[in-house]
């Protein structure tokens, strides 16, 4: 049995459905489990009741166990789980201690690794393209994308190539001990960004740049936790006017990245203006 932690999150779903498509037993832990939509096959489960009998392997979020993570990673060494595969942050390489996001990851691989598991952390680099999901509502309200630096380029990856390598370390023993990281296939601005969703949705997106000020009132209201948000901002202003490293994805899935057009064009709907 593999147990996947955030599993109607941005990866947790795609992954969900990579394990299913290999025949594989699923466990999918969720905080509202009755409404969370997963699929019949699964054994749907709530997130705070961690149910770890019969579970072999985990898919590890950090965000499942917002009062920490070192409770859940002991009970699932106790419970008998053999291997963790947990996403992680290519912002473990970077020892600022400032970047809260590199600490809180940080501090996550090293518990895994004391429990004594079998471990994979999966260390995404350039961003989660899921990111402009936060700009859904203005452009389908006003054509409008806003972001602080505009010209801050990253390569955006697809989730669902979190996904696929998330997979591959849960049903082979190819990447265990590994650390793989891979970015988007794409060095792209943020206005690069707003400029693609316009095209793919058909209908022009206008980039505004936003102060600092600004830009962190509107992440605060979006749900973005503080910490994450000054860290964001830091990240931004040291990728103005640099092209982001490509990382490909090719040696872990054996195919090309996923483009952000690709993704725009997966979620074109949440994009669009709504008509009546």
């Amino acid at each position: 049995m593999i147990l996947v932690t955030g599993a109607t999150g941005h990866v947790g779903r795609p992954l969900v459905n990579e394990l299913l498509r290999a025949g594989r037993k699923v466990r999918a832990l969720s905080r509202e489990p009755a409404t969370a939509g997963l699929p019949d096959e699964v054994e749907a489960a709530a997130t705070a009741e961690l149910p770890l009998d019969g579970v072999t392997s985990v898919f590890f979020v950090t965000a499942a166990f917002p009062g920490g993570t070192a409770e859940p990673i002991a009970r699932m060494k106790a419970a008998g789980v053999r291997r963790i595969v947990a996403l992680s942050s290519y912002s473990v390489l970077d020892d600022d201690p400032k970047n809260m996001i590199g600490v809180k990851h940080r501090d996550l691989e090293r518990q895994i690794r004391e429990a004594g598991v079998e471990w994979t952390f999966l260390r995404p680099a350039g961003g989660f393209a899921a990111t402009a999901l936060e700009w859904a509502e203005h452009i389908r309200n006003e054509g409008v994308a806003r972001s602080p630096f505009g010209d801050a380029r990253t390569a955006p990856v697809h989730e669902r190539d979190i996904a696929a390598v998330a997979a591959r370390a849960l049903l082979t023993d190819e990447l265990v001990g590994e650390a793989p990281l891979f970015s988007g296939p794409e060095s792209l601005s943020y206005a690069d960004r707003a400029r693609i969703i316009g095209e793919v949705t058909g209908e022009p997106v206008r980039f505004e740049e936003l102060t600092h000020d600004e830009a962190r009132q509107e992440w605060l209201r979006a749900g973005v936790p503080p910490h994450a948000v000054e860290a964001r901002l830091r990240m931004f202003e040291k990728l103005v006017g640099r092209p982001h490293e490509i990382s490909p994805v090719d040696p872990f899935l054996g195919r090309p990245g996923l483009s952000f057009a690709r993704w725009v064009a997966d979620h074109a709907n949440t994009f669009r203006k709504v008509t009546s």
